[in-house]
């Protein structure tokens, strides 16, 4: 069956890995501090990273990257996007230079502000093909606990693609193939932003009405970004989009959704930040997003807020009304297709 490297103990890297484990697959899980690892091994779960959760006897746990990766045929890059680029250039010459390359990242790398397929294929020397993306409505204490949930598959390489599928799924989780990984990948980055807007809704008082509009624009929003792109529109509809977008903006234990909640009750940026790590995927991504829209001419005003917020600190209460006031417009225009970021 093949061994699965899953590179990063965080929530997403562990429900990923219990997944395979789940499918049959021998699973390595890689952590980078040794503490953790020894922590883990002994109570066979993280110690602060879905404490509850067991990890199987059988699931091997290591802090040395070289061992995790030896002989894996899948490796599952599930780390922050904060510190892609020096951990891929760390793992080098250790990952197999045939093995599909899955990268649940959601964010742009910390050098160069690309997407992490891309960062993927520029670090590893990695040809493109062997890149697989997996994004969707995918809260990690739910699939970590085996309640029914599913995902998208994508990549350019059908064959590569249906590996990663077999390697995953299960009863409870369903891996569905795609082959826009660009649409797929932009889904998984700028819902964060948006989540960060849907949480500073609510901390500001407002209700479901409210909640379902920042959805459905921001939907628009990134579709229309994603058109620009070149992007499939379809996959917007789907699970790494549509179904992604609703998860994060309104589940309680999205960080992205509680960041903006505690800005829209009043807590200044400092305080958030130094209370909730650095670590928030949107408000990193949110400049890059941006830039990308601005230079594509796509018009994204949430996104912009975002960025005022979280980068210019403007009172998020004065941004609801901005682009409350914004000007009327069609809600189905969308830009011509267009080129690759």
């Amino acid at each position: 069956m093949g061994t699965v490297a899953v590179m990063g103990a965080g929530a997403w890297g562990i429900a990923f890995a219990l997944r395979c484990h789940a499918a049959g697959r021998t699973v390595r899980l890689w952590a980078r501090d040794e503490q953790t690892v020894a922590e883990m091994r002994t109570r066979r779960a993280h110690p602060r990273v879905l404490p509850g959760v067991p990890l199987p006897e059988d699931l091997e746990l290591t802090a040395d990257a070289a061992v995790a990766l030896t002989g894996a045929d899948l490796v599952v890059v599930a780390i922050p996007s904060v510190g892609l680029t020096q951990q891929l250039r760390a793992w080098g010459r250790s990952v197999p230079p045939h093995a599909t390359i899955v990268s649940l990242t959601k964010g742009f790398d910390g050098e160069g502000a690309r997407l992490p397929s891309a960062a993927i294929t520029a670090e590893l020397g990695t040809p493109s093909a062997q890149v697989v993306v997996v994004s969707g409505p995918n809260l990690a204490k739910e699939v970590a606990a085996g309640w029914p949930a599913a995902a998208v598959a994508a990549g350019p390489d059908a064959q590569r693609v249906e590996h990663v599928r077999s390697a995953a799924m299960g009863d409870s989780f369903r891996l569905y193939a795609n082959m826009d990984r660009l649409g797929v990948e932009l889904g998984g980055i700028v819902k964060n932003v948006i989540a960060i807007v849907a949480g500073a809704a609510q901390g500001l008082g407002y209700g479901e009405n409210t909640t379902a509009m920042v959805v459905t624009r921001g939907l628009a929003e990134v579709t229309s970004l994603g058109i620009a792109l070149g992007a499939d529109p379809r996959t917007f509809q789907g699970l790494a989009g549509l179904g992604d977008l609703v998860a994060t903006c309104t589940a309680a234990s999205s960080r992205n959704r509680s960041f903006g909640e505690r800005l829209g009750r009043g807590e200044t940026l400092s305080a958030v930040v130094a209370s909730m790590g650095p670590v928030v995927e949107g408000v990193r991504a949110a400049p890059h997003v941006a830039a990308l829209a601005d230079r594509h001419g796509v018009d994204m005003p949430m996104v912009r807020a975002v960025v005022s917020a979280t980068r210019d600190g403007e009172d998020v209460s004065a941004l609801a009304n901005t682009l409350l006031a914004r000007p009327p417009r069609s809600e189905v225009a969308l830009p011509p297709r267009g080129s690759d970021p």
